[in-house]
């Protein structure tokens, strides 16, 4: 799949990208960062699912040749690496010490990741796909802006201690330990997220009981919507 081109500045909320006929089922993970919604994610798609990682495709667009340029004249050199792909966490010190660079960078990537976004899951309609679960950083936050969370059936918290989260982004991604709660401060609070899923996946304890609480939590996504659940 091939990332989408931009679409034109100030595009309106994203509309039900959806056609006429069967749909599947949208399924949205919440957590915090480095709480496991990614794994998470891949255990609820099921037999024939499709997960869309929103990073995935932010990570292509980021290293599109149309932003190349506007990466360097707005980031600086350091942007870009001496193997001419962007330097992400270059790229990241600078925009989350800067407000209007960090705006800047999300007015380039976001509406061409929502772009994609809608078009896979018009190509999961078209192949008849049972369920799509979306990993997307800050589902909720966007969605004045986006519409996702409100086009999911079902929402997915998954639960994990800040201390290992920290710990987890420390050992996975390089981050000093107190980087997860300063990125997270501008977010919404976990609870605020847990109070809005449908349903819990417990990532607290051993690897064995996160996989058993998702195989629950897949085995109700198979069963209907209670009433009133729709967004």
């Amino acid at each position: 799949m091939t990332v989408q081109p931009p679409p034109h500045a100030g595009a309106a909320p994203l509309a039900d990208p959806f056609g006429p006929g069967p749909r599947p089922q949208l399924v949205g993970v919440l957590g915090g960062i480095a709480s496991g919604k990614t794994r998470a994610a891949a255990e609820l798609a099921g037999p024939g699912g499709v997960v869309i990682q929103a990073d995935e495709i932010a990570q292509q667009v980021l290293a599109s040749a149309e932003l190349a340029p506007l990466l360097r004249a707005h980031f600086g050199a350091a942007a870009i690496g001496a193997d001419g792909a962007p330097d992400r966490a270059a790229i990241a010190a600078r925009a989350f010490a800067d407000p209007a660079l960090r705006r800047m960078l999300e007015g380039w990537i976001h509406p061409r990741v929502r772009a994609t976004i809608a078009a896979r899951l018009r190509d999961a309609q078209a192949d008849r796909r049972p369920r799509v679960v979306l990993d997307v950083p800050l589902l909720l936050e966007n969605d004045l802006e986006h519409g996702l969370a409100r086009l999911c059936d079902r929402l997915v918290y998954v639960e994990s201690d800040l201390a290992e989260r920290e710990r987890r982004a420390a050992a996975a991604r390089g981050w000093a330990i107190g980087e997860v709660a300063r990125r997270e401060a501008a977010q919404l609070p976990q609870a605020e997220k847990r109070a809005r899923a449908d349903a819990i996946i417990d990532n607290r304890g051993a690897l064995d009981s996160f996989l058993a609480a998702c195989a629950r939590v897949r085995a109700g996504l198979d069963r209907p919507a209670p009433p009133g659940a729709e967004r």
